[in-house]
């Protein structure tokens, strides 16, 4: 296998970042997150959320800031809301349930639950006469983007939250790619829009061109007192914090979050029209840096000489649907690569 677009974190991280680590190495400082680094990575974020008071903190990965917070936010009794390929159910290992909350997942045909869904959810359960007999839903998770690469709109996210003020959940958007989700053409939720309806969510580090690590932007007072004794309980807290706070100071300095996305979005849309003008179809219409074309098993068996890619699907007797993912390091003659690779469907 000469090239590989099985996901977004083939590589270890942009060279800026492993040049800021480098020329820091001798550096001494605080632990835990309270050093210079850390502080100086929350001001950029915090400066880009359109004058609200959030609360930001680093953790390590993905799945320990989506326990984390999830954890943080619910009681005992209750679950969280979201999609049913959404990443808490499908790709976390159980690790929602872990905590001691059930999973609560909705049917959806592109990746994204609708504020409608979840009313009606939230409605059936209090309208059950056996309620209290059953687990709560308490709280509603979202992928931005979703796990197919879709992307909820402003007036999506803003319907959702509503939904959520009217039922006291809070609102939780799992953002591992959500710099790829600020790229997307005619996109219209960002940083402003994540800080105002939602009560928190991540923006992520590891499929974003570092090495690893989220930052949580916590922006619903109720939840921000005494959230680092949550991280330190659940394994999410880096003695050595500055590593994370040098990483996104340098994803955020001059601009480095957005170039990396547009630059990932750019070349999987590029593979994504390929993929369509040799007359092949798209399981999901994603607009990110995720695309999911319908190819013949033979084909796939093919290019799996020279191409990593994941398999995500069986789609009929001779077809699979499978993923292809770029990232900030997927060159041009990558792509054109793949695409000189799939002949024209007869």
């Amino acid at each position: 296998m000469r090239y590989n677009f099985m996901n977004d974190y083939n590589e270890c991280a942009h060279e800026r970042i492993l040049e800021a680590i480098a020329r820091a190495n001798r550096e001494q400082d605080d632990s835990y997150g309270l050093d210079s680094r850390c502080e100086n990575a929350r001001t950029l974020i915090k400066a880009r959320l359109g004058g609200a008071e959030s609360d930001v903190h680093f953790l390590v990965g993905g799945t320990q800031a989506n326990l984390t917070i999830i954890a943080a936010c619910l009681k005992p009794y209750q679950g969280v809301v979201c999609a049913e390929g959404g990443h808490i159910n499908v790709h976390e290992t159980g690790a929602i349930e872990a905590t001691g909350h059930k999973v609560l997942a909705l049917p959806t045909t592109n990746g994204k639950i609708k504020a409608e869904q979840i009313a009606q959810h939230v409605a059936a359960h209090y309208a059950d006469s056996t309620a209290e007999h059953m687990v709560q839903p308490g709280m509603v998770y979202l992928s931005q983007p979703t796990e197919v690469g879709t992307v909820y709109s402003k007036d999506e996210l803003r319907a959702i939250s509503r939904v959520c003020l009217l039922y006291g959940m809070p609102l939780y958007v799992d953002g591992a790619r959500l710099g790829n989700s600020f790229a997307i053409a005619g996109a219209d939720v960002f940083l402003p829009e994540l800080a105002k309806y939602t009560t928190a969510f991540s923006i992520g580090g590891t499929k974003m061109g570092a090495l690893f690590g989220e930052a949580l932007v916590i922006n619903d007072p109720a939840y921000k007192k005494d959230f680092r004794y949550h991280m330190k309980q659940r394994g999410g807290m880096l003695a050595k914090g500055r590593l994370l706070g040098l990483q996104f100071e340098t994803l955020f300095a001059d601009g480095l979050y957005d170039e990396i996305g547009c630059h990932a979005v750019t070349q999987a849309q590029r593979i994504a029209a390929g993929v369509q003008a040799k007359g092949y179809s798209l399981f999901a219409d994603s607009p990110s840096n995720q695309v999911f074309p319908i190819l013949p098993r033979e084909l796939l068996e093919t290019l799996a000489n020279d191409f990593g890619y994941a398999f995500w699907h069986t789609f009929d007797a001779d077809n699979d649907v499978v993923r292809f993912c770029t990232s900030w390091a997927t060159p041009t003659d990558m792509v054109d690569a793949l695409l000189d690779s799939i002949p024209a469907k007869q």
